[in-house]
């Protein structure tokens, strides 16, 4: 294989048992990964990457370009090479510029968030929501840091007024949230007496037993509502309203256990059920496994319920076993496909309507004894012969 270049050729290589258009194809592609590799260079010149690695990438790519083992408008790439290398000085200029801008950049930057956090220090300490106004100035004061660490350095003068301003607002705000939570201890005993009501409700609602469970559940949506007494308190009073709850739970769970002893029988007849279905998994006769699948089916309806902690383990357990027959329906069905089947059946007696062709050519290639025809018609009817084959 050859490339043009100037008058002249060069060869770049060569490219056993293949055609000509594979060959060239070849080369193509490796032209290709070249222009790419200088597209890709110049989209970094465009986003201002470092000026010498700039210079260090045009002279490794400007070295391949020269004896590249590609087919291709190789002087081209030369040309847009050229050019690059021209640019690292506009580039270096260019970043001192951009240097200066990101400085700016990051002064206003760091005044934004100055600005935020006073916005923060100014607003009505009644209206404020401190658990949301404490997580923005945690946040303000890691964008802070973040950017003291990781971006451009500033002026000594400038950063210590920016971080004189930030701290006197951080000191307002947490002057404002402190002053606000100690009013906020006097409303939490409010709400100490409202939970001591519920629990109350709540114990005297223990001789019913089982059925006093909704009304239970009305009082715990009632304390769910209630607001907060402070954490030591609210984790005190819950213990209490919690206890009673308790208490009327394990006699909802007696209940249940009643029920789930009369649900055993069930339990053991399922567990038969399965144990004739199991055999299933490994089935072969797709309608007899139909069959017997959807006799158990019905049985397991009509046997009814079973004890509740049983529920998910024998239904997961059925689950699979009518997995596996659907499974067997599924590949019976691509099996016997009719529109499947039709286009292999058409795609077959294309190939042997090509065996037969390529046949008649060999037969002529030998008789004039061309080894050229021979050897193409005895490959292309080899192919052929396994692609008919791997149909089958």
């Amino acid at each position: 294989m050859y490339v043009r270049e100037g008058d002249g050729e060069r060869v770049v290589g060569q490219y056993p048992d293949g055609s000509a258009e594979e060959a060239l194809a070849y080369f193509q592609r490796k032209f290709a990964d070249l222009a790419g590799q200088v597209t890709l260079l110049e989209q970094r010149v465009r986003r201002g990457a470092p000026a010498a690695d700039i210079a260090r990438a045009v002279a490794k790519l400007q070295a391949q370009v020269v004896d590249a083992n590609a087919v291709g408008d190789l002087a081209s790439l030369a040309t847009r090479l050229g050019a690059l290398g021209g640019t690292v000085e506009e580039l270096t200029e260019q970043q001192s510029a951009q240097a200066q801008e990101a400085l700016a950049a990051a002064v206003a930057e760091r005044t934004a968030i100055v600005d935020e956090a006073e916005a923060l220090a100014a607003s009505d300490p009644a209206r404020t929501q401190w658990k949301q106004a404490s997580a923005q100035l945690d946040a303000l004061f890691a964008r802070w840091q973040t950017h003291q660490q990781d971006g451009p350095r500033l002026p000594k003068g400038e950063a210590n007024e920016l971080w004189r301003r930030f701290r006197a607002a951080r000191s307002t705000v947490e002057h404002n949230r402190k002053a606000f939570f100690a009013e906020l201890d006097a409303q939490h005993k409010d709400v100490r007496s409202r939970k001591t009501a519920l629990i109350e409700k709540a114990e005297a609602l223990i001789p019913q037993g089982a059925d006093a469970v909704p009304a239970y559940r009305q009082l715990l949506d009632d304390w769910k509502q209630a607001g907060r007494a402070g954490k030591r308190n609210d984790d005190a009073l819950w213990a209490r309203f919690k206890a009673a709850g308790d208490v009327i739970y394990q006699a909802k769970s007696a209940v249940d256990a009643k029920e789930n002893e009369e649900f055993s029988a069930n339990l053991a007849e399922k567990l038969a059920l399965l144990d004739e279905a199991e055999p299933l998994l490994g089935a072969t006769d797709r309608a007899a496994a139909r069959a017997s699948l959807t006799s158990i089916q019905r049985r397991w309806d009509e046997i009814g319920k079973v004890p509740r902690e049983q529920v998910r383990v024998i239904e997961e357990r059925l689950r699979r076993i009518e997995t596996a027959v659907r499974k067997l329906e599924d590949e019976h069905w691509q099996r016997n496909n009719p529109e499947k089947q039709a286009r292999s059946e058409g795609l077959a007696s294309q190939l042997n309507d090509a065996i037969a062709k390529l046949e008649s050519e060999l037969e002529r290639a030998r008789a004039t004894g061309d080894a050229a025809k021979i050897a193409e018609a005895q490959e292309a009817l080899d192919a052929r012969r396994l692609w008919l084959d791997a149909l089958k």
